[in-house]
């Protein structure tokens, strides 16, 4: 592989200075370096960050081949300035088997956008009835440590205290999602103001904030790790809040479009809007904002969830739950955290790189831009702006919330262990 040099990007937003790339690793950082026979990536008024990290992608491979691919999605998550990501287990078949998310990690070490690392079902069939294979995936060449029915909720307290108690013989984590299905019956958005006007069944907050108090209890009985996903709620907040207070090993994620857009936007009926959990309300949105911002929120997660044309250009109620948000999330992330001078690009990098790689027990991701280490990057232009325009996404599904909305930032450049996955915002 050639050698590298990116010419004066500004380190995590610090002061501007070189990073030579020679093959998968960094050689030399600092002022004025010597570029030699390096191929020169000019990159004045550019952020460097270590390649982002998503805890939460549907990938849909395999049996949705329709919505994404493993292919399609890891180059939107390349487009997205991600290095990694984690593919959750609601495919057709389930990932419940070390055949399964076998399959998905080599289709992610083939096609080489980024690296796909599997997060297995807790649970047969994501039915909530009998453990998976937890034990096989993990040993598996997949060497899955995420496990998460995501899209479901492990609801019955018995599974999830046996699902805890047994991933702590490799350090695993249990990913909840965290969904009381019978307050939840029915619903199509946010139970509140809204919800009564527009006449449409009410998701109350309580529905995740009951799951995440009994989860975060059992994970400190059991002496677990229990990760919470796309967190919603400023009661959930709390309970978060409190259960770290205590010293308990709980973790937490929240989505861009949970950072950004309220159940205000389903008065337009556009099931683009609909995602579960389901967009809450502006107090609720500056709730989340703070905490990632205080760290009481560990990560920023995507929760791509890829959908056809026809499962979201139809009526509210038949629409399908969910939203693309690999090739936008930096951007959202910039636009609510960083211009409102909530999180710096420092604070960004911890967000959306080390404390994922960390969660998700990543090696060679998540790591410091020194020499020695991996040459997993992503360079981002803070001064673009620009509308969001679905049609020239590499993800295989449009279904995203932002088109037409001008967003800031744009990845320029991603590179995989040296090599450029991504250069002057094109698949390399």
């Amino acid at each position: 592989m050639s050698k590298i040099l990116i010419r004066g990007a500004r380190l995590l937003g610090g002061e501007p200075q070189d990073v030579l790339i020679d093959g998968e690793t960094i050689v030399a950082t600092g002022p004025g370096l010597d570029a030699g026979d390096a191929t020169v990536v000019a990159a004045e008024g550019r952020v460097l960050l270590p390649g982002l990290v998503d805890l939460h992608t549907h990938l849909r491979e395999p049996g949705r081949e329709d919505s994404e691919t493993v292919l399609t999605g890891t180059r939107a998550a390349a487009v997205g300035g991600f290095t990694a990501v984690h593919a959750m287990a609601n495919t057709f078949p389930v990932a419940d088997t070390a055949g399964v998310v076998e399959q998905v990690w080599r289709l992610g070490r083939e096609h080489g956008y980024c690296d796909v690392q599997p997060v297995g079902a807790v649970t047969v069939g994501l039915e909530g009835k009998n453990l998976a294979e937890l034990g096989a995936m993990h040993d598996s060449a997949a060497q899955v440590r995420v496990f998460s029915d995501d899209g479901k909720c492990v609801d019955d307290a018995v599974i999830m205290r046996r699902a805890l108690e047994y991933v702590k013989a490799f350090d695993g984590v249990i990913a909840q999602h965290a969904q009381e299905p019978r307050l939840t019956e029915g619903a199509q958005m946010n139970e509140g103001v809204v919800s009564a006007e527009l006449g449409l069944g009410g998701w109350p907050a309580v529905a995740e904030e009951s799951i995440i108090a009994r989860d975060v209890l059992l994970a400190a009985h059991v002496g677990s790790r229990v990760h919470i996903c796309h967190l919603s709620t400023a009661g959930s907040v709390e309970l978060v809040r409190w259960a770290k207070s205590k010293g308990w090993n709980v973790t937490a994620e929240v989505t861009p479009h949970h950072l950004l857009l309220t159940d205000e936007l389903v008065r337009s009926y556009d099931p683009v809007y609909k995602v579960n959990p389901p967009l809450r309300t502006e107090a609720d949105v500056q709730a989340l904002r703070a905490a990632l911002a205080d760290g009481t929120i560990d990560c920023v997660a995507t929760d791509h969830a890829p959908h056809p044309h026809e499962d979201k250009d139809c009526e509210w109620a038949a629409a399908a739950m969910g939203m693309v948000g690999l090739e936008t999330a930096l951007s959202v992330v910039q636009e609510t955290m960083v211009e409102t001078g909530l999180l710096d690009w420092a604070g960004v990098a911890d967000r959306m790189s080390f404390r994922p790689a960390r969660i998700g027990r990543l090696t060679g991701h998540g790591r410091p831009v020194s020499v020695g280490e991996p040459a997993n990057l992503t360079l981002v232009d803070p001064a673009y702006r620009g509308p969001v325009d679905p049609t020239g996404f590499a993800s295989r599904s449009r279904n995203t919330p932002y088109q037409g909305r001008e967003l800031p930032g744009r990845v320029t450049h991603t590179f995989l262990r040296g090599r450029a996955t991504v250069v002057d915002g094109n698949l390399a």
